[in-house]
C-alpha cells in the first residue's frame, strides 16, 4: 500500500469530492432523461402492457402521481447513465488503500462494475419482468379486474431493476475480497454448496412472486455469477499475490543492500 497515510481531514475532503462529482453526474443524467420522459415512460411500461389485457391502461389515484412518476423515473435513469462515473469515484476513493500495481486496474474495474450493474438491470427488464407480471396478473378473475397503478408498478419494477443490478456485481465483489486477502479460490470452491443455498434464499427474498420459475430466473444467474467470480479470482487473485510477493522481495533486497553498505 502507499507508504504515506492520509489524515482524516484529507479522507473527508476526498469523500466530499467523490460525492459532488457523483451527484453532478447523476444530475446531468437526470436532465437528459427528463427531456425524454414520455419516451422513457413508454419503454418502462412495455413489459407490463405486453401481459395486460388489450385495451388496458395504468391508473393514478392522486393528482401528483403521474408528475412524480416521471421525476422519479428520470432520476433512476440518471443513476444508470451516471453509473460509470459513480463507480469510478467509488474506486478512486478506495485507491489510497491499494498497492501501486493494483491502482492500474481502477479504470477497468470501474467500467466492469458499471457494465455489470447495467447488465443486471437489463437482464431483469428483458427476462424477468414479463413472467413476473404475467404470474401476478394470473390471479385476475371475472370478479377481480386488474387496475395497476403507476405508483405500485414503479416501486416493484425499480426494486427488481436495482436487485438484479446489485446481484450482477457478485464477480466484482469476489475479486475485490480476494484482492484484500479475505477469500481465495480454494475457499470459494470449498463453500460452493453454501453459496448455492444462499443464492436461492436471496432469490426467494428479492423476487416479488412466490412461483418457482421467477425465483429460478434470479437464483440461476447468481450461481453462474458465483462460478464466474471463482474464475475471476483464480485469474486476478493469483496475479495480485505474485505481484505483491515480487514487490516484497524487491523491498527485502533493497533493505539487505542498505544493511550491507552500513556494515
Amino acid at each position: 500500500m502507499d507508504e504515506t497515510q492520509l489524515p482524516l481531514t484529507d479522507h473527508l475532503t476526498d469523500l466530499r469530492r467523490c460525492l459532488v462529482i457523483s451527484l453532478a453526474a447523476v444530475a446531468a443524467g437526470f436532465l437528459a432523461c427528463y427531456s425524454q420522459a414520455e419516451t422513457l415512460g413508454d419503454w418502462f411500461f412495455r413489459p407490463l402492457f405486453a401481459v395486460l389485457p388489450e385495451g388496458s391502461s395504468l391508473i393514478f389515484t392522486s393528482y401528483q402521481d403521474a408528475f412524480f412518476f416521471y421525476l422519479k423515473l428520470a432520476l433512476v435513469g440518471g443513476v444508470f447513465l451516471a453509473s460509470p462515473v459513480v463507480f469510478w469515484q467509488i474506486w478512486w476513493f478506495v485507491a489510497p488503500g491499494l498497492y501501486r500495481h493494483e491502482k492500474r486496474i481502477l479504470l477497468p474495474f470501474s467500467l466492469l462494475s458499471a457494465l455489470c450493474f447495467v447488465g443486471g438491470a437489463a437482464f431483469g427488464y428483458g427476462v424477468v419482468f414479463r413472467p413476473a407480471f404475467r404470474f401476478l396478473l394470473g390471479y385476475a378473475t371475472d370478479y377481480l379486474t386488474p387496475l395497476p397503478a403507476v405508483k405500485e408498478y414503479f416501486s416493484l419494477a425499480i426494486r427488481l431493476l436495482f436487485s438484479f443490478g446489485l446481484v450482477f456485481e457478485l464477480p466484482i465483489a469476489l475479486v475485490t475480497l480476494a484482492r484484500f486477502g479475505i477469500v481465495d479460490q480454494a475457499f470459494l470452491s470449498r463453500h460452493r454448496q453454501y453459496a448455492i443455498l444462499i443464492a436461492f434464499v436471496v432469490a426467494a427474498i428479492l423476487t416479488p412472486t412466490p412461483d418457482v420459475v421467477n425465483q429460478l430466473l434470479m437464483a440461476l444467474p447468481l450461481v453462474v455469477l458465483y462460478e464466474v467470480g471463482i474464475l475471476a479470482v483464480r485469474l486476478f487473485g493469483r496475479r495480485a499475490d505474485r505481484e505483491e510477493e515480487r514487490i516484497s522481495n524487491v523491498e527485502q533486497g533493497m533493505s539487505n543492500d542498505r544493511r550491507d553498505r552500513q556494515e
